[in-house]
C-alpha cells in the first residue's frame, strides 16, 4: 500500500503538537495564542507610520501591522487556502476591535500602548506557564516560524471540529 505524503502543513502540525499534549497546556493556548495575536497587532499598530500623500483618505489604513498581516497572511496561504480564509475574518476581527480603542485613546497613546503590551506579557507569561505544567519547551524556541503556526493550529481544530477540509 502507497503512503500519501503529508502536506506541509500537517507535518508542522505534527511537530508542534509534540509540545502541546498536555489538556492544561492547550487549554491555555485556546486563551493566550489569540491574546498574544491580538495584542502584537495593536502594539505595531501603535507605530508612527508615515504620512502618504498619494493615499488621500486612506492613508490611515496602512501601518506598520499592514505589513505583519501581508506577511503573516501570505505565509498561511502558502500553507492553506482555507486557513488562510479564517484567519482573515479573525484579524479582521481583531483590527476592528484595535480601531475601536484607537478611536476611544487615540493612535499612538500611551493607554493604547500600555493595554496591548499587558496583553502581551500576561499571554506570554500563561503561555509559559504553559509549558511548564507540559514540562516542554515552546516549539518556536527550536524554529521561530512556529509563532505563525500556533494561531492555525488552533483553527485547524476548529476545521476538523466542524467537517472542514483546510
Amino acid at each position: 500500500m502507497e503512503q500519501i505524503e503529508k502536506r506541509p502543513v500537517d507535518v508542522l502540525f505534527d511537530k508542534y503538537a509534540e509540545s502541546h499534549q498536555n489538556l492544561t497546556n492547550e487549554t491555555i493556548h485556546w486563551i493566550c495564542v489569540p491574546l498574544i495575536v491580538f495584542s502584537l497587532l495593536g502594539l505595531v499598530w501603535q507605530i508612527p507610520f508615515p504620512h502618504l500623500d498619494f493615499l488621500g483618505q486612506y492613508n490611515g489604513y496602512l501601518n506598520w501591522a499592514s505589513f505583519l498581516i501581508a506577511f503573516s497572511m501570505y505565509y498561511y496561504f502558502t500553507l492553506s487556502p482555507v486557513l488562510f480564509f479564517l484567519m482573515i475574518w479573525i484579524i479582521g476581527l481583531m483590527s476592528y476591535v484595535i480601531v475601536k480603542i484607537e478611536g476611544v485613546f487615540g493612535l499612538g497613546s500611551l493607554t493604547a500602548c500600555l493595554i496591548y503590551l499587558v496583553i502581551f506579557v500576561l499571554a506570554w507569561v500563561g503561555q509559559f506557564i504553559g509549558h511548564k505544567i507540559e514540562g516542554k519547551k515552546p516549539s518556536f524556541l527550536d524554529d521561530v516560524k512556529f509563532l505563525l503556526i500556533g494561531p492555525i493550529w488552533l483553527l485547524h481544530f476548529v476545521c476538523k471540529k466542524i467537517g472542514l477540509k483546510y
